[in-house]
């Protein structure tokens, strides 16, 4: 059966997975406002962008396949467990705010679709939180099959309602083209470098990333010989991501300055969009803002089902969880009791994050804590995927080597740019 055939057979793939959701109203947002500042000049930044989280998954999926252990077991057997120990706060951490933060973004996206709070502060808690109760129930009752098929009903939202907005914008076909194929930095004197930066680092997830080497063997994918169909599902996957993100920058350039930030920017472009697209203009809108909650719901969902499997893992790794071998780690767990415990704090714990008063400092932590996650997986790929001891003939190569140090350029650069801006 060909690699096209397996991927065909009622799955979406788990690289497609990943890609969505690290698809988040952050992501969205910083396209979006970088194509308002800097135009379709910058569009080749997006596939870059994509490109390097493509070989960091590819990466990871290469490790698990040829030495049969996941990422976190590879840290721990080869780099040691206190590597492991550094891994816990930082992965409690960012679960409490990326949780916060998209419970807030589905909960702005929901209350813009059914306006019926006066208040739009409290209708964002409460939709917020149904919609966290609502993945839950699809995650405990449907398992790892119904999860896949709301994510394929979100993500063809969000994908079909992306670039129909984009193209209806009417771009100039010369401009995109251009800023797909040549690479350059619009106002590099005035601050284009930062949000190029910010965008190349920007496409795709942070953490999130691990957790297709847990999807990959719900599908199944245990051998070798499955690499090849994880490369085409990456690719496919991480070009939906491309296509989202340049899609928001032609969206964005072609509205001019936007004001607000992460979910409540969808917001704005959906009511520039019905001023701006005459009598389409208000199924513009509201077409908008569905994919826009397609894209938030989607990266929620795909955070409550996928991060409580690092969580075993790293509690099985540090001997606090009372199974010691990789039995659990080969199977699914979603059944277990020990993973539902873990999906109900991940659901219910940051509610109480929604009322905080400084929202926009938890967020901006989060961004930080978010970033910081990347080049230390570039680390870890560097360090064991390019042991020929352990990878033999799959090991690092030297274009793969290059790129991966190319990340972390890309990381540092990130970083010292949101240091200097603070």
């Amino acid at each position: 059966m060909s690699i096209w055939n397996k991927l065909s057979l009622g799955s979406i793939g788990p690289g497609v997975l990943v890609a969505a959701t690290g698809v988040g109203a952050g992501d969205l947002a910083t396209a979006s406002f970088t194509g308002a500042t800097l135009g379709t000049g910058i569009l080749w930044a997006v596939l870059v962008g994509a490109a390097l989280k493509y070989v960091l998954n590819e990466g990871l999926a290469r490790w698990q396949l040829v030495t049969g252990s996941t990422l976190l077991e590879g840290t721990s057997r080869h780099l040691g467990q206190f590597a492991l120990w550094l891994f816990v706060p930082y992965l409690i951490v960012w679960t409490f705010l990326v949780s916060m933060s998209l419970m807030s973004a589905c909960g702005v996206a929901a209350h813009a679709l059914i306006p019926i709070f006066e208040n739009p502060s409290h209708g964002k808690i409460v939709f917020g939180v149904v919609q966290s109760l609502l993945a839950t129930l699809l995650i405990l009752v449907g398992g790892y099959s119904l999860f896949e098929r709301t994510m394929s009903f979100c993500i063809g939202i969000m994908f079909v309602v992306c670039c129909l907005t984009a193209i209806a914008l009417r771009p100039s076909f010369t401009e995109v083209l251009s800023g797909l194929v040549v690479p350059r930095i619009p106002m590099l004197g005035q601050g284009g470098l930062a949000w190029t930066v910010a965008l190349l680092g920007g496409v795709g997830g942070t953490v999130t990333v691990l957790c297709y080497g847990y999807w990959i063997r719900e599908e199944g994918r245990e051998q070798v010989d499955s690499l090849p169909a994880c490369r085409l599902d990456l690719a496919i996957g991480y070009g939906m991501t491309a296509l989202f993100g340049l899609s928001m920058v032609v969206i964005g350039s072609q509205l001019g300055q936007l004001d607000g930030t992460g979910a409540t920017l969808i917001v704005e472009v959906a009511n520039v969009l019905q001023t701006r697209l005459g009598s389409l203009g208000t199924l513009a809108k509201w077409g908008f803002l569905l994919g826009a909650w397609g894209a938030v719901f989607s990266s929620l969902l795909g955070v409550w089902q996928s991060v409580p499997y690092l969580f075993l893992d790293v509690w099985r790794l540090l001997g606090l969880h009372k199974k010691s071998t990789t039995s659990e780690t080969r199977t699914s767990v979603t059944g277990t009791a020990g993973y539902r415990v873990h999906l109900a704090a991940i659901a219910g714990v940051p509610i109480v994050g929604l009322a905080l008063v400084n929202f926009k400092l938890a967020m901006q932590i989060n961004g930080i804590v978010g970033a910081l996650f990347i080049p230390m997986l570039a680390i870890a790929l560097l360090l064991l995927n390019g042991r020929k001891r352990l990878m033999g003939e799959h090991k690092n190569s030297t274009v793969t080597s290059l790129l991966l140090l190319a990340v972390l350029a890309v990381c540092f650069a990130t970083m010292v740019f949101k240091a200097t801006s603070s």
